[in-house]
């Protein structure tokens, strides 16, 4: 398989950025830029990786502090799914003013829809609409892993009470989207620890078991 990853932990709460690349043609992407632009620069030149998007999850100030400086001196377009392409741009909204770094960024370049497939050199992804966290919140799923941002952690789930959350959306994408892929497949999270779905839909305590 040529796909590999790296995980990077930026940024004041922990936030789980992720270089995704094809291991031959060097073709990558980066998952939520979270904070220090200069660390995910420093990993792409480091692995001679050329950026071809940048993918994010959702909008909040956490998964987007590096994002406005990775786009502007690479220039590779911003995909987010369609209830967050505001989200990115309000700074009151994103929470970033909460977190002391006003972050406001362009409108994306692409607004990603359900079921809809990436390509990164050979390989092949899928965007899953997994609203809950926040209106648009997206994972991607392929190569045996799925990004999950944070809609699902490891035996626990996102956080509903911010701008635009809801529970009962949460735990319908959770359950429609994601419960129903192999039980192999490596949950890569946006803050913690990796897990896989068939740990999760064994020992989630948000669940309802039905799995």
């Amino acid at each position: 398989m040529s796909m590999r990853y790296m995980t990077m932990v930026l940024g004041p709460v922990m936030t789980n950025c992720y270089i995704v690349y094809d291991s031959e043609t060097r073709d990558a992407m980066v998952i939520d830029p979270a904070w220090d632009y200069p660390k995910i620069d420093q990993a792409l030149k480091d692995h001679q990786l050329k950026l071809k998007l940048i993918f994010l999850t959702h909008g909040h100030a956490d998964h987007i502090g590096a994002l406005q400086e990775l786009r502007q001196y690479t220039k590779a377009p911003v995909y987010v799914g369609e209830g967050d392409k505001d989200l990115i741009t309000n700074s009151r909204n994103n929470l970033s003013l909460f977190m002391g770094k006003s972050i406001v960024c362009d409108s994306p370049d692409h607004v990603v829809t359900d079921g809809e497939h990436i390509q990164l050199g050979h390989l092949k992804f899928t965007v899953l609409t997994t609203p809950g966290h926040t209106p648009g919140g997206v994972s991607l799923y392929g190569e045996g892993v799925v990004f999950s941002g944070d809609t699902l952690f490891r035996y626990s789930v996102g956080r509903t009470d911010l701008y635009g959350g809801s529970a009962s959306l949460l735990i319908d994408s959770i359950n429609t989207k994601l419960m129903p892929l192999p039980d192999d497949t490596v949950v890569l999270p946006g803050h913690g620890p990796a897990t896989t779905i068939g740990e999760e839909r064994r020992g989630n305590p948000y669940l309802d078991g039905g799995w």
